[in-house]
């Protein structure tokens, strides 16, 4: 019996290759990219094999069919909507194989979801049913001018990106992992899966920076789970859970924290600032932000295996000067003080520490102090999650649009998706290194690194019109 002539990893490599010269997601694509190489090429992967009738090129025939047993395969005898475990695997090392072992050094990652498109959106069978059996009718909100929230039918793609530590060098954005699933299912836990798997094979995981959308799901479905693989979360947190929200042992809980009882009211206020702020109203946003800090009972001990701390209350920790704390009150002016304590002193007040269990502010709890300056700084690493997804949607990149893969099913869309992620990883990555070069070059010749700054343009630049020249 005759061996097949393309073997898994040609076709891998025929895949990338046509996503890499900018080709849309065609079986024909790969095809032709295959047989376009140099001969030296084809007969190494195998694209030309010597028959007993003399060279065989490879056909499209021979790429259709292994590539129908490949997605045979990895998905599931009855489609739901969600991977396999053994697909999630294929795609974990396809991603994680087009990272540099050089460019591995944060552990910190920014995630988010987008909508990937369907090429079957309407009902294309007798039956009525769609030829996409396991895509399903999804919500995308336009955040661009003059784009509106609509449905889409097609799958959720959830993209985990490298982003630098806080404090640390700058590193590539390089996604990490990915994830992919029916709109009918919740993306969130799916992409909480895969983090956690990732932590369960010996990938430390630091900080995962995730927006409201992530941060609003229950705490056992998002939280919970990283925390326990050892995440820092950094999230901006839902309207709905800003603001108090009750209490643990007199303390109340705000904004995954807990405050003095006597915290003034006005500062539960604290919003995140609005974008385009001025520096007066920055400064006055950290100025309120550190008042708030004042009144945080510090962790003094934990978190333990089982998820437990121990804070004590501020009084004691020197922040602020509280009556009910007599070694406080030998404490500077300077400090803020507690004029109206408690006439009933909650166990916080009486208490030099108290024991917070891990279902306390359980959805909230974050590594910086919302929304101060440093939960800023911090925070704003997400960009880089809207980057990778902005990236393989460029119309003059991958453009994963409708159209771009006319192939049914989750397994053969992600395939084809894991390619475009390598493709936009091994670009990230050479672009980061030409920068590299670049500035120890201009390091090297005595010159200063080179700087992107944003160039604002004003209306009168554009039609030419300077203060000086006539109306």
């Amino acid at each position: 019996m005759r061996a097949r002539q393309l073997r898994v990893r040609t076709l891998v490599v025929g895949m990338l290759v046509a996503l890499g010269e900018g080709h849309p997601a065609h079986l024909t694509r790969v095809h032709a990219a295959l047989v376009s190489l140099s001969e030296a090429d084809q007969r190494r992967l195998g694209v030309i094999v010597d028959w007993r009738s003399g060279p065989h090129v490879l056909t499209y025939r021979q790429v259709e069919r292994t590539f129908s047993l490949v997605t045979g395969c990895l998905a599931k005898k009855c489609p739901d909507g969600s991977p396999t475990e053994i697909f999630q695997r294929v795609l974990d090392t396809l991603v994680e194989a087009s990272l540099p072992e050089t460019r591995r050094g944060s552990s910190s990652l920014a995630v988010d979801w987008t909508d990937i498109e369907s090429f079957s959106t309407r009902r294309t069978k007798p039956t009525g049913a769609y030829a996409d059996d396991e895509a399903a009718w999804g919500h995308r909100k336009g955040g661009g001018p003059g784009e509106k929230d609509e449905l889409f039918f097609g799958y959720y793609l959830s993209l985990a990106t490298m982003v630098e530590e806080v404090g640390g060098e700058e590193v590539p954005e390089l996604v990490r992992r990915m994830n992919l699933v029916a709109c009918d299912h919740d993306p969130v836990p799916a992409a909480v899966a895969v983090l956690v798997a990732m932590a369960n094979e010996g990938t430390a995981l630091g900080d995962v920076v995730v927006d409201s959308g992530y941060a609003h799901r229950v705490p056992t479905r998002f939280a919970l789970p990283l925390r326990a693989a050892g995440a820092s979360l950094v999230m901006d947190l839902h309207p709905n859970d800003r603001g108090a929200q009750g209490t643990h042992a007199g303390a109340i809980c705000h904004h995954g924290n807990l405050s003095c009882p006597a915290t003034p009211k006005a500062l539960f206020d604290l919003t995140p600032l609005a974008r385009g702020a001025s520096r007066e109203e920055v400064s006055a946003h950290d100025q309120r932000s550190g008042e708030l800090a004042r009144y945080k009972l510090g962790r003094v001990a934990g978190p333990d295996p089982d998820g437990y701390t121990r804070v004590m209350c501020p009084a004691l920790l020197g922040k602020i000067r509280c009556p009910l704390r007599p070694t406080s009150m030998q404490l500077s002016l300077d400090h803020a003080e507690v004029l109206a304590p408690p006439a009933s002193p909650p166990v916080c007040c009486t208490q030099a520490t108290v024991t917070v269990p891990p279902e306390v502010n359980a959805k909230t709890a974050q590594r910086h102090d919302y929304p101060g300056a440093q939960w800023r700084r911090s925070y704003a690493r997400r960009s880089a999650a809207e980057r990778a997804n902005a990236r393989i949607k460029d119309p003059a990149t991958v453009d994963v649009a409708r159209g771009w893969c006319r192939l049914m099913g989750l397994t053969s869309m992600g395939l084809f998706l894991a390619g475009a992620v390598v493709v936009r990883n091994l670009a990230v990555a050479d672009a980061f290194t030409r920068r590299q070069c670049d500035t120890e070059r201009r390091a090297a010749a005595g010159l200063p690194p080179r700087t992107r700054r944003r160039r604002r343009k004003t209306l009168a630049d554009l039609v030419g019109v300077t203060p000086q020249s006539d109306p």
